[in-house]
C-alpha cells in the first residue's frame, strides 16, 4: 500500500504522522519538542523534525508539512536565516499592527488582504523588525513562513537524514500555498495575487516572497525520492484533516484557540474579527483565533496546585457560572478580542464563592466562551453553523467535552483524539501523489456527541461572561 507522511511543525512541537494513502488508516506518529519561546532558530525546527523522523519507515512516498501560521523567517540575498523567526504569538508587534491599521484603515485592508492585521500576522511583524532592528533588516532580501522554510528543507536534504546536500541551510526556489499565503498581510484571496505594495508599506521596501503554488501542485522531489506537496498552515492542515463541509465549525484548542470552518467565497470584515483566509483545497477558510486556549486550562491547574485531571472533577462538581465567578483567561494577552497587552481576571470574587470548585469552573466556561464568541463572529458573515468538530489536546478535557454544547448552543462531535494537523498534511500528499482533482475521501473516526442539555444555563453564563468583560475592557 502507498504511504503519505504528514508533518504538523506547531508552535510547541513537530509531529509526523504516516498513512495509508487510500484509506487515510494511520499506520505511524512521532513527535518531538519545540523550544518554548516567541522567537525560535528554524535550525529548532529542523532538529525537532530529525528527531521525529529517527526512525521514520520506510515506502513513504509523499510528504506534506502544515506550518504554525504567520511567522516571520527574513532571509538574506543567498536564502540564509538572518534572525530568529519571530512566531505568530510573538505580541511585539502590537504597536506596528495598530500603527498599519490606522495608517490605511480597517476597511482598506480587509477588502484588500481579507483581514485586519493584528500582532499575529507577518506584515505586522515585518514592520517592527523594520523599526527596532534596522542594521538587520537592511540585509532581508526575502521573507518566508515556517512551513515554506521546512518544505525547502526537506527538498534539499531529503526526508531521512543523510540523504541531501550539504549547503541545505539556503532556500531555494521557496514555495508556499495560498492557505498560508492568505495569513501574511500581503497577499489577496480575492485576486489570488500578493499585495508587494502592502508589504512594502510595512517595511520599507519590497521583499522577495515564495511562490503560491495550487492546491494539489508539487513542490518538488526530494533526494531521496519522496514527493514534497506544497504544504499549508496549521489551521489549514486541521480543516483538510477533518473533511470540513457545509455547516461543520471546526474548534481546535490547543496552544491558540481556533474557530474556522469552509467557506465558497473570499470573506472580508472590517472588524477585525474574522480572518479571511483561504484553505488547502481552493475554497477560503474564515477563521478566528484566540491567543489563550488550552494554556488557560494548565494554568488554572498550576494556580490551585493540581492536575489537569483534578482541574475536571473540580469543574464538574460546581454549578453552571461557578457560582459568580468570571476568568477572562487573557494570560498573554489577547488576539481576539484584539487586547495584546492585557491580563487575565478573575471577577465576581465573593467569600461565598471562592473555592477551588468555582475557581475551575470559571477556567473552562471562559476558555469556552471566548470560543463561542467565535461561532458568533462566523454567524456575522453568512456562514451557518450546525455543528461543532472539537479537536485539540484541550479537547480530551473533560469538562470541556462535557460544558462544551450547552456553552456554544450547538451539537460538539469530539473526533477521536488524534493529529488532525499532520493528518491534514498527510491528506494532502495523498492527493498530490494520486494526480485525483480532489483529496481521496477519508473518513474521519468519531469518539463522542453531545447536543446542549442545559441551553438556558449555557446562555446565562456567555451573559455573565459579556458583562464582566464590557465592565472591565469596554468591548
Amino acid at each position: 500500500m502507498p504511504l503519505v507522511a504528514g508533518v504538523d511543525s506547531s508552535t510547541q512541537s513537530c509531529k509526523i504522522v504516516i498513512c495509508d494513502a487510500v484509506s487515510g488508516a494511520m499506520v505511524w506518529e512521532a513527535s518531538a519538542p519545540h523550544p518554548d519561546a516567541t522567537e525560535v532558530d528554524p535550525e529548532r525546527w529542523w532538529d525537532a523534525y530529525l528527531a521525529t523522523a529517527a526512525e521514520l519507515p520506510p515506502g513513504i512516498e509523499a510528504m506534506a508539512v502544515a506550518g504554525q501560521q504567520h511567522g516571520m523567517v527574513a532571509l538574506d540575498a543567498a536564502g540564509k536565516v538572518i534572525r530568529p523567526a519571530l512566531l505568530w504569538n510573538d505580541t511585539r508587534s502590537a504597536d506596528a499592527a495598530h500603527d498599519l491599521v490606522a495608517e490605511l484603515g480597517a476597511e482598506v485592508w480587509a477588502g484588500a488582504v481579507g483581514s485586519v492585521p493584528v500582532a499575529s500576522f507577518t506584515v505586522t511583524k515585518l514592520r517592527w523588525f523594520a523599526r527596532t532592528e534596522p542594521d538587520v533588516a537592511a540585509r532581508a532580501e526575502a521573507v518566508a513562513l515556517p512551513h515554506d522554510w521546512l518544505t525547502a528543507r526537506l527538498l534539499d536534504n531529503g526526508v531521512r537524514p543523510g540523504t541531501g546536500r550539504t549547503d541545505a541551510e539556503h532556500m531555494r526556489d521557496p514555495v508556499t500555498d495560498r492557505g498560508d499565503a492568505s495569513g501574511t498581510g500581503y497577499w489577496s484571496p480575492q485576486t489570488g495575487e500578493y499585495r508587494l505594495d502592502l508589504l512594502a508599506t510595512a517595511f520599507g521596501r519590497e521583499l522577495a516572497v515564495p511562490r503560491v503554488l495550487a492546491p494539489a501542485e508539487r513542490a518538488g522531489v526530494t533526494p531521496d525520492g519522496v514527493v514534497i506537496a506544497p504544504g499549508t498552515g496549521d489551521n489549514m492542515g486541521a480543516a483538510l484533516g477533518l473533511g470540513l463541509g457545509p455547516g461543520d465549525i471546526a474548534v481546535s484548542i490547543g496552544t491558540s484557540g481556533v474557530v474556522s470552518a469552509v467557506h465558497t467565497a473570499p470573506t472580508a470584515d472590517p472588524s477585525g474579527v474574522v480572518a479571511g483566509f483561504c484553505d488547502a483545497t481552493g475554497r477560503y477558510l474564515p477563521l478566528v483565533c484566540t491567543l489563550n486556549a488550552a494554556r488557560v486550562l494548565a494554568s488554572t491547574a498550576q494556580l490551585l496546585g493540581i492536575d489537569l485531571a483534578r482541574l475536571d472533577t473540580l469543574a464538574l462538581a460546581a454549578v453552571p457560572g461557578a457560582g459568580g465567578v468570571t476568568l477572562l483567561p487573557y494570560l498573554d494577552g489577547e488576539r481576539t478580542p484584539n487586547l495584546p497587552t492585557a491580563a487575565g481576571t478573575l471577577c465576581g470574587l465573593r467569600r461565598g464563592n471562592t473555592m477551588p470548585e468555582n475557581i475551575a469552573r470559571a477556567a473552562v466556561e471562559g476558555l469556552l466562551c471566548g470560543l463561542a464568541d467565535g461561532i458568533d463572529a462566523m454567524r456575522g458573515i453568512g456562514v451557518v453553523p450546525q455543528r461543532v468538530l472539537l479537536v485539540g489536546g484541550g479537547s480530551r478535557s473533560s469538562a470541556v467535552a462535557a460544558l462544551a454544547a450547552d456553552i456554544v448552543g450547538l451539537p460538539v462531535v469530539r473526533p477521536v483524539p488524534g493529529e488532525y494537523v499532520a493528518r491534514g498534511a498527510a491528506r494532502q500528499a495523498a492527493w498530490v501523489l494520486s494526480g485525483a482533482d480532489a483529496p481521496p475521501d477519508w473518513p474521519l473516526p468519531t469518539a463522542s456527541e453531545a447536543k446542549p442539555a442545559q441551553a438556558e444555563a449555557g446562555a446565562a453564563v456567555r451573559q455573565q461572561y459579556a458583562s464582566h468583560r464590557r465592565a472591565i475592557f469596554g468591548i
